[in-house]
């Protein structure tokens, strides 16, 4: 996430509950994934659990990235 994003994230997420459920679980995904990929053998379930994970982290983001959008129309 850039910079700025990041700042929009703080700024809103106290009063808009799933843009906080949903940066929450864009931070466990990616915990999860570094988890996952850190390791020197990955079993074939691993392997398919990584993948899942990435497209559940990439679906979060692209909701996560149309909250965003609302709220940079404001700033505008």
């Amino acid at each position: 996430m850039e910079a700025r994003e990041l700042e929009l994230i703080k700024m809103y997420e106290v009063e808009d509950a799933e843009l906080k459920a949903l940066w929450d679980q864009h931070c466990v995904y990616g915990a999860m994934l570094e988890k996952l990929e850190a390791k020197t053998y990955v079993s074939p379930t691993e392997i398919q659990e990584i993948k899942e994970l990435k497209k559940k982290k990439l679906a979060g983001k692209t909701k996560l990235q149309g909250l965003l959008d609302k709220y940079r129309e404001v700033e505008a």
